[in-house]
């Protein structure tokens, strides 16, 4: 008698323990369900689009070679979206779940009324996986189907325009599709802080941690090093933390930096940011960009009218972000719109003159420039030498110049920070995160200031 399917799906995940970690095995394969065998394929039901990519991707294989030990001739593994899941409506866009009746505890039902709205473009099938963020989309897809109990809190970071914004409400879109009365409350650090003053001054604090800390299932914060060097929101934070982990409700938090990198924050709160996991998202290579310009155009239903040399062209010349890269389709269409003219190459080079970089090598790869050549063009563009910027003078011929072949550093290069500081004269973290910082604020005050750090980056990128 031929074994069912779900009878092969049961002992190929038996062989699967075997070679897979235990973690891997309960975040992807057990939520997976057997929906058929038939002419040496097993073909197994995922419970969204994203997992069934995931699993294909990376366990089909696998699953295929171990299945001859569980069946007379190997099967051919593949993987689809649930009959069930696939019969579901899918949320094209978000709609809080209904008001909570009288009497109703606050915040039941679903979205708190104080909370900020969810985008409703911030979904898993949305998002582009590639080598720079498949760590974070692996652990907020396993966040989302086991909130509270795999990875809590979540920890992303990373520069702005990278994704971390939209893996965290997509994590929210997919507990709230499976799960509608679960009271998710989406804020960022600077809301976060505002209510605690607010709170402070009126004298509601008794309301405010019962808002925070029992009256939600889910919280999302975005940009929390803001909450670097505020000591009383600091404070809130850390016991809205404990009685949120105690309870085994979800956190999910976001930042620019890793939680050890955050200047003034108290190492009680460092230590609880990096309990569960800590992810953090880089910059897009080509291939990666490539994929993500194409999703757009295909979301946007503009995948006829963009030819695909124009993609690779804006892919391998615009490089700096997510947010970057989808607002050029966004001008290029707009710039063809207004000048009645075909998108071609020629097209997108004008459109676009203020992003594109100067042409690399043949293949459209470029490799970044070296710690070397940074500090060499800000040397020479600031007046001073390369060996005077890894001194250890504190001149400020010599400091202005350092903090900004830094900042250059970890823009463009993506280094950490012991090893700027090791390019630097053995400088400690420390201050290479005040150089950071008092670059990236005098970028937003002096116009001047921001065009010569400019104009060095993209001599730079252009290399």
């Amino acid at each position: 008698m031929e074994q069912s399917a779900k009878e092969t799906w049961k002992l190929l995940l038996d062989q699967a323990r075997q070679r897979l970690p235990e973690q891997t095995v309960r975040t992807w394969l057990e939520p997976v369900e057997a929906i058929g065998l038939e002419d040496g394929r097993l073909v197994l039901g995922a419970p969204d689009q994203f997992a069934a990519e995931w699993n294909e991707s990376k366990h089909a294989a696998l699953l295929s070679e171990l299945s001859g030990r569980v069946t007379a001739r190997a099967l051919t593994v593949t993987f689809r979206v649930g009959d069930d899941q696939a019969r579901r409506p899918q949320m094209d866009f978000f709609v809080p779940p209904p008001a909570p009746t009288a009497g109703a505890a606050p915040g039941s039902g679903g979205v708190p009324n104080w909370a900020q709205p969810l985008n409703s473009r911030y979904t898993f099938p949305r998002f582009v996986v590639g080598k720079s963020n498949e760590m974070a989309a692996a652990a907020a897809h396993a966040v989302a189907m086991a909130p509270g109990k795999t990875y809590n809190p979540l920890f992303i970071y990373g520069p702005t325009g990278l994704g971390k914004t939209h893996l965290m409400q997509a994590i929210a879109h997919a507990i709230l599709e499976r799960q509608p009365g679960m009271r998710t409350v989406y804020i960022s650090a600077e809301q976060f802080i505002n209510d605690v003053i607010e709170n402070i001054q009126s004298r509601t604090m008794p309301a405010f941690h019962r808002r925070y800390r029992n009256d939600l299932d889910l919280l999302l914060v975005d940009d929390v090093h803001f909450l670097e060097g505020k000591e009383t929101t600091q404070e809130e934070f850390f016991h809205t933390f404990n009685a949120l982990h105690e309870a085994g409700k979800q956190i999910v938090l976001t930042s620019d930096r890793a939680p050890k990198e955050i200047p003034g924050l108290e190492v009680r709160l460092v230590s609880r940011f990096e309990w569960g996991m800590v992810v953090d998202i880089g910059h897009p290579d080509l291939e990666h960009r490539t994929a993500i310009l194409r999703k757009k155009a295909e979301q946007d239903h503009l995948d006829m009218t963009i030819p695909d040399d124009v993609i690779r062209f804006i892919a391998e010349h615009v490089r700096s972000s997510v947010r970057e890269l989808e607002g050029c389709i966004i001008k290029l269409l707009l710039f063809a719109s207004l000048k009645h003219r075909e998108i071609t190459i020629d097209l997108a080079r004008e459109a676009l003159s203020d992003k594109i970089q100067a042409p690399g090598d043949g293949d459209g790869r470029r490799s970044p420039p070296s710690i070397d050549r940074v500090q060499e063009v800000v040397a020479r563009r600031w007046g001073v030498t390369p060996e005077g910027l890894r001194s250890k003078a504190r001149t400020k011929r010599l400091t202005v110049p350092r903090q900004i072949a830094m900042y250059l550093a970890r823009d463009l290069l993506g280094m950490q920070l012991v090893e700027i500081g090791q390019a630097f004269g053995g400088r400690d973290h420390s201050t290479v995160i005040h150089s950071l910082d008092k670059v990236q604020h005098q970028l937003t005050r002096d116009h001047t200031f921001r065009e010569r750090v400019t104009a060095a980056r993209s001599e730079l990128s252009s290399l």
